[in-house]
């Protein structure tokens, strides 16, 4: 079984979606992270940065933190969405997501979601560069089906839950056409509608 230490975030989201694609069986252990359970020395010691997600496979007796490493974990473990030989290009937009576009719209949600007003060289910056992001992804959607091509793997399991949070980022996801495609057909699969009410409090993906 796999037990997922995790706070109700887009990189928590990421694992639960996996999760549920691949049908493992898990539990989720929540971390309050506005309590600061994630600095609990307990934590540090499967987290070495302190922060979520982190996994316990018990079968294995191996923890795993960092949401990318956990994602290329479990796409081993099942030989599901991370197919052998795509994996040099579906690595790339997954190191692309947990360099770039999760980094970056996270300041963005701290700019111009939590703390608006407070610095308008922050907000113009990250709203400038979270934009791009929209337009690159919605470019390389107008070429390939899913971000890696024609299967959807891991790399969109990464994405998606960031770009769930458009509503947070008032670029307008219903303007990039190719990415609201991707967007779609994405939030209807089963299982990435569970994956993403990963607390199981009724949550649903927010529609365009």
């Amino acid at each position: 079984m796999i037990e997922l230490l995790t706070a109700n975030t887009p990189n928590g989201k990421k694992i639960s979606i996996m999760l549920e694609e691949i049908k493992f069986k898990y539990k989720v252990t929540k971390i309050n992270i506005n309590k600061d359970e994630q600095f609990k020395q307990e934590f540090k010691k499967l987290s070495p940065f302190n922060k979520i997600p982190v996994i316990i496979d018990h079968e294995a007796n191996q923890s795993l933190f960092e949401s990318g490493a956990i994602l290329i974990y479990l796409g081993e473990k099942s030989e599901k969405f991370y197919e052998k030989g795509n994996r040099i290009i579906i690595n790339q937009w997954l190191m692309g997501q947990m360099a770039y576009v999760g980094p970056m719209l996270g300041q963005h949600h701290q700019f111009h979601h939590y703390n608006p007003g407070k610095s308008e060289f922050g907000e113009k910056r990250y709203f400038k560069i979270s934009e791009k992001i929209y337009k690159d992804l919605d470019e390389r959607l107008s070429e390939v089906k899913f971000l890696a091509g024609d299967d959807y793997t891991i790399a969109d399991i990464a994405t998606f839950p960031w770009i769930a949070r458009h509503g947070w980022h008032d670029i307008g996801l219903k303007n990039f056409k190719n990415l609201t495609r991707w967007y779609v057909e994405i939030s209807q699969r089963e299982a990435v509608k569970k994956g993403y009410d990963l607390l199981n409090i009724g949550e649903e993906i927010p529609k365009v």
